[in-house]
């Protein structure tokens, strides 16, 4: 990963934007969920990548009521294991057709143990990321816009 992010910096020397810009493009980090209605802030969640696939882990939990909630209707591995910790995002990696667009992997809802296709997409010059679950086609799905933290 510190090779292409070094490649990146160099790209965005050559294009005259200021350092990181290019980086912070990518969705590695850690990010603030945030519910369906854009308001309530759920949990943070870190995105990693390696080798170019990109992967998700809950970091924590805001809701006190949730704090020790477990996937109890995942159907996979996942099965009872706690959220804070659990992966829900796999598999995802820089799209051929579109350089801002990540998708290819799919993202677990752990309240209802469903998986779906995922696409995520940068935007606010990295500030926000916007994450969309889907079945089938990206049209038949929901988006929530998830707050760079670090």
């Amino acid at each position: 990963m510190q090779r292409s992010l070094i490649a990146l910096a160099l790209a965005g020397a050559a294009l005259g934007l200021p350092p990181g810009a290019l980086a912070q493009a990518t969705p590695a980090g850690l990010w603030k969920t945030i519910d369906d209605d854009g308001k309530t802030e759920k949990s943070l969640v870190r995105i990693t990548e390696a080798g170019g696939v990109f992967s998700a882990k809950v970091e924590k939990i805001f809701d006190p009521a949730k704090q020790d909630a477990r996937c109890e209707k995942c159907s996979d591995e996942r099965k009872d294991q706690p959220v804070v910790g659990l992966s829900i995002v796999r598999g995802v990696k820089a799209s051929p057709s579109d350089p801002a667009l990540w998708d290819g992997g799919e993202i677990l809802d752990p309240n209802n143990g469903k998986t779906y296709k995922v696409r995520m997409k940068p935007v606010d010059g990295g500030r926000r990321l916007e994450v969309r679950g889907y079945i089938g086609a990206p049209l038949l799905g929901r988006t929530q816009t998830w707050v760079r933290v670090d």
